[in-house]
């Protein structure tokens, strides 16, 4: 199974692709999009948009994930995290994938085995985990590999409820 792990953002996007085969993992790609905060929010979200859609093409990942949005005290903020989820579920469906959300606990529990653990140790579990030589950066990557991570692992009746 190939899955398309992503980490939500306007400003920066994260993106990771891990493969899973017989419960082994491998990294295939990783790295992020960032847009410039002057640029307009709909060039922003298009961005996104077509970096998805040219992952799904290259890549053919059977399930596209997100991790769900932490929703803070800045309703500005949650509002264009979640028009980034928009873009990223609507390239997802122009290829009819199957998408999934994790909450950050879930991933973290999954990938840590705590579900409060550390950014930096999330990152250093996903290097562990992968075998990778170096931590994936920016952590916006490293967040995408750990939700594909989690979802690539799940036992099968908790990736189909999501």
């Amino acid at each position: 199974m190939r899955v398309l792990g992503i980490d939500p953002g306007t400003a920066a996007c994260g993106y990771g692709i891990v493969h899973e085969s017989g419960g082994r993992l491998k990294a295939v790609e990783h790295g992020w999009w960032k847009t410039p905060a002057g640029k307009r929010q709909e060039l922003r979200l298009r961005t996104i948009f077509d970096g998805v859609t040219e992952l799904i093409e290259e890549y053919e990942p059977q399930a596209v994930v997100l991790e769900e949005s932490f929703v803070g005290v800045d309703a500005r903020t949650a509002l264009s995290v979640g028009q980034a989820r928009g873009a990223v579920l609507v390239a997802a469906a122009g290829f009819e994938l199957d998408c999934a959300e994790y909450a950050p606990s879930r991933v973290k529990q999954a990938v840590c085995g705590y579900g409060r653990a550390e950014k930096a140790q999330v990152q250093r579990m996903v290097t562990a985990i992968l075998g990778l030589r170096t931590a994936p950066t920016p952590q916006h990557a490293s967040d995408a590999l750990a939700v594909a991570i989690c979802h690539a692992l799940a036992p099968p009746l908790l990736r189909a409820v999501g």
